[in-house]
């Protein structure tokens, strides 16, 4: 789990324009914060990195771009969530697999990315969890 907020030194409406970028998967226009000197592991209020928020809104090129920018791939925000249980939960395998080939640790999540596919019916994300393994 990460630990504090390299975007403290924001400004809030630096970090909520950041954070739209990342929801809406507008790829380019985020690198160019991240470039001017956005921390790529900035969080906001609730937690979230800019790669949970991608991930959440189902953005694989953003989540691709982010983690080859380093993004926290096991950042854990305050409702006890990664980008992995995100993906799980949003059925999107590809962002699974790219999560997971980046490291990515299904078991962290509260309840785990197991449990939400279990939790949830979805079998389909169970298997691609069960092969990363």
């Amino acid at each position: 789990m990460s630990d504090g907020n390299p975007g403290a030194h924001l400004s809030a409406e630096v970090i909520d324009g950041t954070f739209a970028l990342a929801r809406e998967g507008r790829t380019g226009p985020l690198a160019e914060m991240i470039d001017a000197g956005v921390p790529v592991n900035t969080r906001n209020a609730r937690g979230d990195t800019l790669l949970i928020v991608a991930t959440y809104a189902e953005h694989s090129e953003t989540v691709a771009d982010l983690l080859r920018r380093g993004a926290d791939v096991n950042a854990v925000n305050q409702a006890g969530q990664t980008a992995i249980a995100c993906a799980v939960f949003r059925r999107d395998v590809d962002t699974l697999r790219a999560l997971l080939g980046a490291g990515g640790d299904p078991d962290l999540s509260v309840p785990t990315a197991a449990q939400i596919a279990d939790q949830f019916g979805m079998p389909e994300m169970k298997t691609v969890l069960d092969e990363a393994r």
